[in-house]
């Protein structure tokens, strides 16, 4: 919103904007003020801080948060979905899915045309679920019961199944299969497409340019599919890795959106006391996040279940929520996302409340008497690197086991040496971590508590090396069970074995953050929030 901005720089120095932070962070911030004041003619332009930068545009293949929000805006998926994730048309008009779960058909939307012109049809679909399937990090587990798929006509398509697959409505946004051009593209070379890097889509924006370390810069598409939209005209996503410019950038209001909590968590009250800004937790339902301290059950102590009780009950869910996510996180006792998913959210008193007397007095009775040091043993504390509510949890994990005369030896890793120690190594007891249940509890939860998910190469699969038949047979009979009343049912009973057995304890909900110029809108109106196609953004005059 460039008029805005330039008003908004204009009675405000860059001193006083930039105020008490170090040098370096003030240059960065300056110089993306300096760009900011840049006037673009063509219309209304909406800059997004954008951490860190993405490996590639397109998302078939690679997961990364911010691939998913700028692959999304070009190339486009079969279905959108509202905040209770309900399946919504993009480019899919109508489905329907056979009794036995094992066919479905799509009518595509019709008159659709990529960015180069050529015409979009049920080939495009064909081809972009063969690929999703092949490449995607997921993709060969969400298709895994895909028997074939048939372009019946330019604008039908249907999958055939040989097993049910209750979650596959679920899996068909833009960010988690992307529709491919085909004419475009072959299987065997689509990782080595230039296009990844410079996309060509049927989505309301056209890629203009990628300057690699500075800016991506996407433009408004005169001939979307959906009259009228978008009205934004062009997008300029800023790569800014240092989170005190990515403060100045919103302060000053050279930034106005920003997605996945894109300033510390300590100084978004601050920033949502200047006039221009807002906040909103709204959009993540697609992705939600559950925080939880996972055991080593492989280790001596912690394959005992008093211990890991013990260990429990010295946990306060509601001191975490406020000391490790400032309040933006939600406590939680069972796994499965009550947001997210509120029918099979299993609402449950905590077995093991907070309660330290209780917690000594297990270990004690366990035969864990403190030594003359004030400690009972030593564990091995590890957290995952790529949230620093994570760290943060971790800290406070440290702090509370030694009341109950437990020492834990905090590891601060960057994210290759994570991985090898807890996942490939194994070289851990604790580690605090984000469990997503994506946007079903099958292709997100399934993987951390199913016995046949223990792989040491996989990271963020089984790290607590659980094993237990009966959750196996929920979770496998869940996988494939259509009626929703049943499945429910199922995963309800496999929370309530796992919240008592506590291979790993469910703490909060993460509450992901939105920064936003006070007047945007139309960016949160889906699931996928800003990870969206952003089709509806607009911006509202004074």
């Amino acid at each position: 919103m460039k008029s805005s901005r330039r008003a908004f720089l204009h009675h405000l120095s860059a001193a006083t904007l930039l105020a008490g932070v170090p040098s370096w962070a003030r240059a960065q911030a300056q110089a993306l003020a300096d760009q900011a004041q840049v006037d673009t003619d063509s219309g209304q332009s909406i800059t997004i801080a954008l951490n860190p930068e993405p490996p590639v545009l397109v998302c078939f293949a690679n997961t990364s948060g911010t691939s998913v929000v700028t692959s999304t805006k070009i190339i486009e998926g079969l279905l959108e979905y509202d905040h209770q994730l309900k399946p919504q048309p993009q480019l899919a008009t109508s489905w329907q899915v056979s009794e036995d779960g094992l066919r479905y058909t799509f009518e595509l939307r019709q008159g659709v045309t990529w960015h180069d012109g050529a015409p979009f049809s049920a080939d495009d679909v064909v081809f972009s679920i063969q690929t999703v399937k092949k490449y995607h990090p997921r993709g060969a587990a969400t298709f895994a019961h895909l028997e074939s798929i048939t372009a019946l006509d330019s604008h039908t398509v249907v999958l055939e199944l040989n097993r049910p697959a209750p979650y596959l409505l679920l899996a068909l946004s833009a960010g988690e299969t992307p529709i491919l051009p085909a004419h475009r593209y072959t299987l065997e070379q689509a990782l080595q497409n230039p296009l990844n890097n410079a996309p060509i889509g049927t989505g309301p924006y056209r890629f203009k340019e990628w300057v690699r370390g500075s800016h991506l810069i996407y433009e408004r598409n005169p001939n979307y599919w959906l009259e009228g939209q978008p009205q934004v005209q062009q997008l300029i996503f800023r790569m800014i890795p240092d989170s005190a410019a990515r403060f100045n950038g919103f302060k000053s209001g050279a930034i106005d959106l920003g997605t996945d909590s894109p300033v510390a968590l300590s100084e978004i009250k601050n920033l949502s006391q200047s006039e221009h800004i807002a906040v909103t937790t709204r959009g993540y339902e697609y992705n939600a996040t559950i925080t939880a301290l996972e055991f080593n059950l492989d280790r001596e102590e912690l394959a005992k279940p008093v211990v890991r009780q013990a260990i429990a009950h010295a946990l306060n869910r509601d001191q975490i929520k406020q000391i490790a996510f400032y309040g933006y996180a939600d406590t939680t006792v069972a796994p499965i996302s009550k947001k997210s998913f509120p029918h099979y959210h299993l609402a449950i008193d905590d077995p093991y409340p907070y309660d330290i007397k209780r917690a000594n007095q297990l270990l004690d009775e366990a035969g864990y008497p403190k030594q003359p040091n004030g400690f009972r043993f030593q564990l091995q504390l590890h957290a995952n690197p790529f949230n620093t509510g994570f760290k943060r949890t971790a800290a406070y994990i440290r702090s509370t086991l030694a009341r109950i005369g437990i020492q834990a030896i905090l590891h601060d890793q960057e994210p290759g040496s994570y991985i090898r120690s807890v996942y490939t190594q194994r070289d851990f007891d604790l580690t605090v971590s984000g469990v997503s249940t994506m946007f079903d509890p099958t292709v997100g939860l399934q993987r951390i508590y199913w016995s046949k998910s223990f792989t040491p190469d996989i990271p963020f699969s089984n790290a607590n090396h659980y094993q237990n038949p009966e959750v196996d047979a929920l979770l496998e009979a869940a996988a494939i069970e259509m009626d929703e009343t049943k499945r429910a049912e199922l995963f309800k009973a496999f929370q309530r074995i796992v919240v008592h057995d506590i291979p790993s304890i469910a703490l909060v909900q993460v509450n992901d953050v939105t920064l936003f110029h006070h007047r945007l809108r139309g960016f949160d109106t889906t699931a996928t929030g800003v990870r969206g196609n952003l089709a509806q953004l607009e911006v509202i005059h004074a």
